[in-house]
């Protein structure tokens, strides 16, 4: 069965190629370094390629073993025109090429473009290479902006993503490294708010302190 979501789709193709030794993009991009603009525009010719319930099927199928046009039409139940259709999208894309044999052209997958889209695609830097203009700081400020005066913390956040945010903050002021005493930790913290029992328990809890018995220290 294939995955319904794209997150869950991508994983899947992933899994249903081999993995090269060197990928031929990575490869191809030490040679002729791509612009931002470019990648994005085999980014999106990716997806658009991806965004087709019989196009996901013929790279399925294709991910087992080299079919024909009318191999993919008889297992798909539709024409030959309309695979062919699909094949040339996806050959757009570069997943496919055709290999001529005796008197009519047998696709096969390109697995290594395949894995290295997925690869990038899902890699930890991915937001910053698509969209290097993004400021991808501006919620944690603006939460800062919002819950502190003077470096004085207004209110403890009720939300969660904004309760972390400013638990994150907290936690800078304890140097990596150094175990502190609970009383010494109390007289970080009170520096921020006077609730100091509730900051001290929601920094363990959100693993940004770690404790054993009466000492604390950052975790990193």
């Amino acid at each position: 069965m294939l995955a319904s979501s794209p997150a869950a789709m991508i994983i899947t193709l992933f899994r249903l190629t081999s993995r090269p030794s060197r990928s031929i993009i990575d490869l191809a991009n030490k040679v002729h370094p791509m612009s931002s603009s470019d990648q994005m525009e085999r980014w999106l010719a990716f997806l658009k390629a991806l965004a087709d319930a019989n196009r996901i099927k013929i790279i399925a199928l294709l991910a087992r073993q080299p079919h024909s046009v009318e191999e993919l039409a008889a297992n798909l139940g539709v024409t030959s025109a309309t695979v062919s259709h699909h094949l040339k999208k996806l050959e757009q894309a570069d997943l496919v090429e055709a290999r001529v044999q005796q008197y009519y052209n047998v696709y096969a997958l390109r697995a290594d473009v395949l894995r290295a889209m997925a690869e990038q695609l899902t890699s930890a830097d991915f937001a910053t290479r698509a969209a290097p203009d993004l400021d991808l700081d501006a919620y944690s400020k603006r939460v800062h902006d919002e819950y502190f005066v003077r470096g004085k913390l207004k209110e403890i956040p009720s939300q969660l993503k904004k309760r972390e945010v400013v638990l994150r903050h907290i936690a800078q002021a304890f140097e990596p490294g150094k175990r502190y005493s609970e009383r010494r930790v109390n007289e970080i913290l009170r520096a921020f708010h006077a609730d100091v029992a509730t900051l001290r328990r929601e920094l363990v809890n959100h693993k940004l302190l770690k404790q054993e018995q009466k000492s604390f220290w950052r975790a990193d």
